[in-house]
């Protein structure tokens, strides 16, 4: 009957969120917005950690069985300092590189993330690992999550970065595309509108979902099937901003509690 707990470092995880609702909808969820914080990417590597080991904490006072770190610079440069000072099950996303070098067909693949994510030592293992199927082309995105921070994925400078990240790696030939951070899926319309209709998008959100599934299946750690799981949002940053975010992206209108999580 514990809750899991998801977080990131603003909104982004909202997309993985979903897909956890989805396939788990008996369990309570506890979502934190690091948004005081947003986005990680361009922040040190000691920041992002104490950060992420700060908000475990939190979820942990607040009873949680699990922990889903639903960020891709999280999970690089932070995911396995949390498993060795947690013992309580963490499942993190990262780039869905080897679906994506399964399914091309041009054998060309664009990766979208930030600059921290595809310079973490975990993102060049992934890349070690399932990499060398394809041509891997990287594009850091700058600005790109700030975009979906302020509710901005339909607006004309929002299309114009997009463009200029998106069409170098289809003018090489790329036909896949991985979405590397947990921002970019709601940016898919016009990713796919940028990138055209014959080119993947590939987001990692569901495979996470069925990741924490298993895991709390081994661990006999699932909620019972007779109930209706609930969510509570929260979020380090300005409350009167992020909630309306919130509620565009989650598509319903919730309450958001304030709360100030000091590294």
């Amino acid at each position: 009957m514990q809750p899991v707990g998801i977080f990131d470092s603003g909104v982004g995880g909202l997309s993985v969120l979903r897909a956890i609702r989805d396939e788990l909808p008996h369990e309570d969820l506890i979502y934190v917005a690091d948004s005081a914080y947003a986005p990680y990417g361009d922040k040190p590597e000691s920041v992002i950690q104490d950060r992420a080991r700060t908000i475990v904490q939190f979820l942990v006072t607040r009873c949680a069985k699990a922990i889903v770190v639903a960020c891709n610079t999280a999970t690089g440069v932070s995911a396995d300092a949390l498993r060795s000072q947690f013992s309580l099950p963490i499942v993190a996303v990262e780039p869905a590189l080897k679906p994506a070098v399964e399914r091309t067909k041009t054998g060309i693949v664009g990766v979208l993330a930030t600059t921290r994510t595809q310079a973490s030592r975990k993102f060049l293992k992934l890349m070690d690992a399932h990499g060398r199927g394809a041509k891997v082309l990287l594009q850091a995105c700058p600005g790109l999550a700030e975009h979906v921070e302020r509710a901005e994925q339909s607006t004309a400078p929002t299309r114009e970065l997009i463009e200029a990240y998106v069409r170098p790696l289809t003018q090489q030939g790329a036909d896949t595309l991985v979405l590397g951070c947990t921002h970019y899926p709601f940016l898919r319309d016009v990713l796919q509108d940028v990138a055209g209709p014959d080119v993947a998008l590939i987001d990692p959100a569901e495979p996470v979902a069925r990741e924490l599934r298993r895991r709390l299946t081994a661990a006999a750690l699932l909620a019972p099937a007779d109930r209706q799981g609930r969510e509570q949002f929260c979020t380090s940053g300005p409350i009167e901003r992020v909630t309306p975010v919130i509620a565009q992206l989650w598509g319903d209108a919730v309450p958001v509690r304030q709360m100030e999580i000091d590294g």
